[in-house]
């Protein structure tokens, strides 16, 4: 775990085989966009394909089918890679978007078959933050499968009593490592970010002044992660918090 936080603070390549594992394309720019090339063991792992299954949402990201809507993101993935020049090892497990809290125990198995096959020693993951719930099971899934390796996070977003959303923000827990970007990198994880176009409303909440790393906590799932109502339930999803931790304790017990 250190060696991989000195070399992402430091700028300098990591040795370490490192399972990058997010829940939607664009969440590994928002994670690690100008760090991605200093990973050079890297497993790029997305557990959902970016498309829920809704076509409502297809229709409102401009899309006639799910399909389509998904393909768009695998192709926004493809070239925000290409800014970054980048070629990982990438895994698609393809679960629709906000569905990978309904099979934790699957994802779970199935990371860590990944893990092993593919020799990883530390796995950089999303914080449990009730932001959204594919975040939350895809951090849920990397603890479980994790065993005895290090699991290192990101702040993604979350939202404050009032509802808004904050973003690149920890909640409380261990010190984080704040890796100041260069004015090259900052521009090249812009120029990522512009690669997601089916996603320039939400991107533009984030920044690029800035990445952060920490040592995951060790999570109680079955705890809200933080007081009052997660951002989710203010976005009025299906998904509460209540049932997702219903989910996670569900998956604890069969595990």
């Amino acid at each position: 775990m250190e060696a991989v936080l000195r070399g992402l603070a430091l700028r300098q390549p990591v040795g370490v085989r490192v399972a990058l594992v997010v829940a939607h394309p664009d969440d590994e720019t928002i994670a690690a966009g100008a760090s991605l090339h200093l990973l050079s063991e890297l497993l790029l792992v997305h557990v959902t394909d970016g498309a829920p299954r809704a076509i409502a949402d297809a229709a409102a990201a401009g899309f006639d089918t799910v399909t389509a809507y998904a393909a768009a993101r695998r192709r926004e993935l493809t070239a925000a890679l290409q800014v970054a020049g980048v070629s990982p090892r990438l895994v698609e497990l393809g679960v629709p978007d906000q569905d990978a809290s309904l099979d934790m125990q699957g994802l779970t198995h199935t990371l860590a078959r990944l893990f092993e096959a593919h020799g990883i020693e530390a796995m950089l993951t999303h914080a449990y933050e009730g932001g959204h719930p594919d975040h939350d099971a895809t951090a849920f899934a990397v603890h479980a499968a994790a065993g005895h390796r290090a699991v290192l996070e990101f702040a993604g977003y979350h939202a404050d009593p009032a509802g808004r959303l904050l973003t690149g923000r920890f909640l409380p827990g261990p010190v984080p490592t704040v890796v100041a970007l260069t004015e090259v990198e900052r521009q090249q994880k812009q120029a990522m970010f512009d690669c997601f176009r089916t996603q320039a409303g939400i991107l533009t909440a984030f920044g690029t002044i800035e990445e952060s790393f920490r040592p995951a906590p060790a999570y109680d799932f079955a705890a809200p992660p933080l007081p009052g109502r997660l951002n989710y339930e203010h976005w009025g999803w299906s998904m509460t918090g209540a049932r997702w931790r219903s989910l996670a304790r569900a998956a604890l017990c069969d595990a």
